[in-house]
């Protein structure tokens, strides 16, 4: 395949890391595994504000694009996630809405490499590098194409077919009261291989392999798979399987009616038309914030960056954030085995904002998070 030389117009702009070596070697995340509507509610962004979101797969970030912004710094210590915002930058610049969900794998294709090649001048030459070579991946649509992604794929269609079948998937995916959602889970659902699956294939040890880092595992205590179970049978039960876009990708490896906001129609054009708004960045949220001002950010979308790190340094990441951030400005991110949030000791520039995290956690549609949490910076 041709080079052609990188189109500044409509490249991204990405700085790199100090000592960033350029591996592109693994793709974590090509979608974002949390809840955009819940996290437009929790942030609550001004028109015209600067945000700070960590790129991940790009989609929050995007989502994030209607709130008018003036601008959202994206930030990730992974060259290859960076690249993965790029082409889907470059998709949502490039394509027309019908053409973007073909291209990213929502909607059927058979013509994802003509559609990569109208968007790949569009692209820095780093990023034309890593998908050039992953033709597979892009003729079976980018948002398989990340580690975490393939995991979830072997959930749906080599696991799941050997606990229930399709039929009883089908069923479990229509709409029901909640009562009779817990009648289904209990009788018909929960049974000995459900639990077994979920226990094994969600473990600390398999998920460590095929789905995370080992590393990010350090501070998990307690039974991984016991908690996974727990967060399945919330999900099939206190939440509505049937308006559940990512309990349908689990499931089924597609979306079904609904689809996560950056995907929706009515997300598109506000998205491309605010493309030029996004900065992308390779570094640390510490190192992203050292180069703005104090009380020069509007809100913060960082994840569940916490899950990796020890009390004490998430203290210090807060801090950092919190003298970055104007005040009122909200802090969002997830727990998942970790608890994770501001100590007493940081009483003095973050209030949790505890009833409205509550609130957003129950209706968090990605029902695999312990916890949701919003701080305020005062």
């Amino acid at each position: 395949m041709n080079q052609p030389a990188d189109s500044s117009a409509t490249t991204a702009r990405v700085h790199a890391a100090p000592g960033d070596t350029g591996d592109f070697s693994v793709l974590r995340y090509a979608q974002c595994w949390e809840d955009a509507d819940v996290l437009l509610q929790a942030l609550a962004p001004p028109a015209g504000g600067t945000l700070v979101s960590i790129a991940s797969g790009g989609d929050n970030t995007f989502s994030l694009l209607t709130t008018a912004p003036a601008k959202i710094i994206a930030i990730d210590i992974s060259p290859a996630q960076l690249s993965c915002v790029e082409l889907k930058m470059a998709a949502y610049r490039e394509l027309s809405y019908e053409e973007m969900l073909e291209f990213f794998g929502v909607a059927p294709s058979d013509r994802r490499m003509r559609l990569y090649r109208r968007i790949r001048s569009s692209l820095s030459k780093s990023s034309r590098m890593l998908w050039d070579g992953m033709p597979h991946a892009i003729a079976k649509g980018i948002i398989r194409a990340g580690k975490f992604d393939k995991y979830v794929r072997i959930f749906s269609r080599f696991l799941l077919p050997l606990v229930h079948s399709r039929k009883l998937v089908r069923e479990l995916l229509r709409p029901r009261s909640k009562q009779e959602r817990y009648t289904f889970y209990d009788r018909l659902w929960d049974s000995w291989r459900w639990r077994g699956v979920i226990r094994l294939f969600f473990s600390r040890f398999v998920s460590a392999r095929l789905g995370r880092d080992p590393s990010f595992f350090d501070y998990v205590e307690g039974d991984v798979g016991e908690r996974a179970l727990r967060f399945a049978r919330r999900g099939l039960t206190e939440l509505d399987p049937s308006v559940n876009p990512y309990l349908h990708w689990i499931t089924l490896d597609r979306y079904l009616h609904e689809v996560p906001h950056a995907l929706r129609p009515e997300s598109f054009e506000s998205i491309r038309s605010n493309l030029d708004r996004l900065e992308l960045r390779c570094c640390s949220i510490e190192d992203c914030l050292a180069g703005l001002p104090e009380n020069s950010v509007d809100g913060f979308n960082l994840s569940d960056i916490f899950e990796y790190t020890s009390a004490e340094s998430c203290d210090e990441s807060l801090r950092t954030i919190s003298s970055a951030g104007k005040p009122g400005s909200r802090v969002v991110y997830w727990n998942t085995f970790v608890p994770r949030r501001r100590s007493e000791r940081l009483a003095d520039c973050l209030h949790p904002l505890k009833d409205l995290s509550e609130r957003l956690h129950q209706c968090d549609k990605v029902f695999f998070y312990d916890g949701l949490v919003i701080e305020e910076v005062l």
